[in-house]
């Protein structure tokens, strides 16, 4: 059985040596606006660095997740922050999440809301199974 390869979304990262420039350029695909630049070191050149980009996407992901989940509940939730930070121990790419809530939940519903976060796409993407297919174009 031949395997049908369907693209839902893409991001382009594109550079070019005679830009004379460090780092490169994203895209997104049709559905959105963003363009970023990112380079490997990241601060000198006011880019984020590619491990910076897939915090955010874990970062986004969850508070999104998290918006939608109070907003069902009719939970009073004022702010949700989520920070995600990176670290390397040994061979484990350690990503790091805090959620800080501001709203009068219980304890039951802070509960609920960090069960919750475990079930945003980008959190079940990232401790699934991931194979990466790579070929020249």
């Amino acid at each position: 059985m031949q395997e049908q390869i369907v693209f839902t979304s893409g991001v382009l990262a594109s550079w070019a040596g005679a830009s004379g420039e460090s780092g490169c350029h994203i895209e997104f695909d049709r559905d959105h606006c963003d363009h970023w630049r990112a380079d490997i070191d990241g601060a000198p050149s006011g880019h984020a660095n590619p491990h910076a980009i897939l915090d955010a996407a874990l970062a986004a992901c969850t508070a999104l997740t998290l918006e939608l989940y109070v907003k069902h509940k009719g939970w009073f939730v004022s702010r949700i922050h989520v920070t995600v930070a990176h670290k390397q121990v040994e061979d484990v790419h350690r990503l790091v999440r805090q959620i800080a809530i501001e709203g009068d939940l219980t304890a039951e519903q802070r509960a609920a809301v960090l069960r919750v976060a475990g079930a945003c796409p980008v959190h079940k993407t990232l401790t699934g199974e991931i194979a990466i297919d790579t070929s020249l174009a």
